[in-house]
């Protein structure tokens, strides 16, 4: 009952299934509803005066015509400057994503509405709501998103257009190694290689304007627009779980460097409590010797 009353008190952007939630957020992708197709702010117009205004560090673009086992370091350019992508955005074959769009005061505020809604259900699965990301995808049609997984969880909103999303399971290594996943959680690149064996073991989504899917954090996935260009609104955060995880694919992946071949994150919860003491000490051990400030911890039953 009190979690109908939090949900209800925020501003009715999502539409949000609290069974739903309960059973498959962090664990399993999912359909939401969202009522922000016509929100002024997500629209093309301003979405070219917030190309504009985010330093260009934050605006990643590139050809659309990509393969779903795109090597990063091949990715095609398009030729184009990012006000002439965004503005050709119909006709480019582009593919374009704004980063970080709660830099921008008035998607901060969208951003913290949407997150409002979710926060009192994801508390009750996995607390410490922390580090919200927006990010804002803008596609010509037919653009492909290459085979990758992100290190946040995440509800993908579509405005505009279409998506296939093609999701893999995060704990499937058939599809995704733990040294694929450390890599990208501890800053490598996101993209993994994909075989075509892969395909059955994956679930499909279409989405249209209107409708959202959660993404667990480091399930693999790619995504094709439909035959229009598309927008999308992403929005992302960690929790104290979500970090802890981090630390701890930081700490096998420095285990395999050595020659070892660590306990898989998860597998144990006593080895990876272990792992968490370690780590927290090393932690404090640092501080004490005055080499900086050490990275926060999550509040967590490690």
């Amino acid at each position: 009952m009190s979690t109908a009353f939090a949900v209800a008190a925020t501003p009715a952007h999502l539409v949000l299934d609290p069974a739903a939630f309960a059973e498959k957020f962090a664990r399993a992708p999912y359909k939401i509803g969202h009522r922000l197709v016509d929100h002024p702010l997500l629209q093309l117009p301003r979405l070219i005066e917030l190309a504009s205004w985010l330093p260009e560090s934050r605006v990643e673009y590139n050809a659309g015509d990509l393969s779903i086992n795109q090597d990063p370091k091949l990715t095609p350019r398009n030729g184009l400057n990012i006000d002439e992508t965004i503005r050709r955005i119909e006709e480019c074959r582009s593919w374009m994503v704004l980063k970080n769009v709660e830099q921008h005061p008035e998607y901060k505020a969208l951003l913290d509405e949407c997150l409002e809604q979710v926060r009192p259900l994801s508390e009750q699965v996995e607390p410490g709501m922390n580090q919200r990301e927006g990010f804002i995808f803008v596609s010509s049609p037919g653009s492909v998103t290459p085979y990758h997984l992100d290190p946040e969880n995440n509800f993908l909103l579509q405005v505009r257009g279409t998506k296939q999303v093609h999701m893999f399971d995060a704990h499937d290594q058939v599809v995704v190694s733990d040294a694929e996943i450390e890599n990208v959680l501890t800053g490598g690149h996101r993209n993994l290689p994909f075989k075509e064996e892969y395909r059955v073991r994956g679930e499909l989504f279409d989405l249209v304007p209107g409708e959202g899917l959660h993404f667990p954090v480091a399930a693999p996935h790619y995504v094709k627009v439909g035959p229009e260009f598309s927008i999308s609104f992403s929005i992302t955060f960690r929790t104290d779980n979500s970090v802890v995880r981090h630390a701890l694919y930081r700490f096998n992946k420095n285990l395999r460097r050595i020659g070892l071949r660590p306990t898989r994150v998860g597998m144990s919860p006593a080895v990876d409590r272990c792992k968490y003491n370690v780590i927290r000490a090393g932690r404090s051990v640092k501080r004490l010797l005055g080499r900086g400030e050490a990275p926060a911890e999550a509040s967590s039953q490690y």
